[in-house]
């Protein structure tokens, strides 16, 4: 069963606890900080934004764990295979980072003497702005790109923990134009709004200690029609709705469930590397994808432990819209991921 969410209202109600679990194609709960109950140190916030092509992309994160906070900067080169990652660590930050309680509005600044990422609106544009002076070998990159052409809809999800006040908020907005530059390593690697997307992972919620969760995404064009996809599941009580949609010219299709299927070993080890292929219950998405690198990053941190492989790569296959149109890719560029953490 999908529940879709059609009006807006708060999204927590007196104890904390989800009004309405379930998803939406606009960001229509109201989330307010304020109205969590649990301990300030299990809210988690963060916005993470991917803007790529087919040869080259840029990842950028600003999260506030509360406990934690982090910046992150990663550029990926899949000529060449490669990426390089830069991420920033601060202590106790317990919501100082001041995240905008709706991925529609406000500035976004954190940094230090050596670099600095900002998140901003003008206009009707996303304006991301970062520098790192010590980025790779020694070198700085900088870069800012904007991120026009927003569609009417998108993915949004209220999810559930099985413990009272924790849940999951969450929305995706793929198909984003991007338009900018990064300059790194020497080089100057340029985005245009004909083949260059960005997604947002807008994320604010309390989360339970261990999750796992997969995330797959990927925006293009099909038949010079701006198309995507989001895919999730792995955590939560998602018995009111998944995570699942496709995105074309501008309208969300939901769908139902999908599953990852990652290749394994003879001793059940997954191979992140190999081609992976992903189904659905309805038939209405059948995918093979063939991964280019793993961006992959395990940690053991007295009580914080993560395990991480965000693999990107090549999808091809189909994906069938609401009143039946199928659109097939082929070598359609995106990513999908297994996350492990106990956090």
């Amino acid at each position: 069963m999908q529940h879709e969410i059609k009006q807006m209202g708060q999204l927590l109600d007196l104890e904390g606890n989800l009004m309405e679990p379930g998803f939406s194609k606009q960001l229509l709960p109201i989330y307010r900080r304020e109205a969590i109950k649990v301990s300030n140190l299990r809210i988690k916030e963060w916005d993470y934004y991917y803007i790529g092509n087919d040869e080259y992309g840029i990842a950028l994160t600003i999260a506030d764990n509360s406990y934690m906070g982090l910046d992150s900067i990663t550029f990926f080169d899949f000529i060449k295979a490669e990426y390089k990652t830069k991420t920033f660590l601060q202590v106790l930050t317990l919501g100082k980072k001041n995240l905008p309680s709706t991925s529609k509005e406000g500035m976004i600044t954190s940094g230090g003497k050596k670099y600095n990422l900002s998140f901003s609106h003008e206009e009707g544009v996303r304006i991301l702005k970062f520098f790192c002076e010590d980025f790779s070998g020694g070198k700085p990159i900088s870069g800012e790109i904007r991120l026009t052409e927003e569609p009417k809809e998108s993915m949004v999800i209220a999810t559930p923990f099985h413990k009272k006040g924790h849940f999951y908020f969450n929305q995706k907005i793929n198909c984003l134009r991007a338009e900018g530059w990064v300059h790194v390593k020497g080089h100057e690697f340029d985005f245009h709004k004909e083949n260059s997307f960005a997604v947002l992972d807008w994320g604010r919620g309390v989360w339970t200690y261990s999750n796992t969760w997969y995330w797959g995404s990927a925006s293009g064009v099909v038949n010079q029609i701006p198309f995507g996809f989001n895919l999730g599941y792995g955590f939560g009580n998602t018995n009111a709705a998944s995570e699942n949609m496709l995105f074309y010219d501008g309208k969300a299709h939901k769908l139902d469930q999908i599953t990852f299927h990652i290749p394994k070993d003879k001793n059940g080890m997954e191979q992140y590397l190999k081609p992976w292929h992903f189904t659905s219950n309805d038939g209405r998405f059948e995918m093979e994808f063939k991964p280019i690198l793993d961006r992959s990053s395990k940690d053991n941190l007295l009580f914080l432990v993560s395990n991480q492989h965000q693999v990107f790569g090549k999808f091809t296959g189909k994906a069938i819209l609401d009143q039946g149109q199928v659109i097939e890719i082929k070598d359609f560029i995106g990513f999908a991921e297994k996350v492990q953490n106990k956090w």
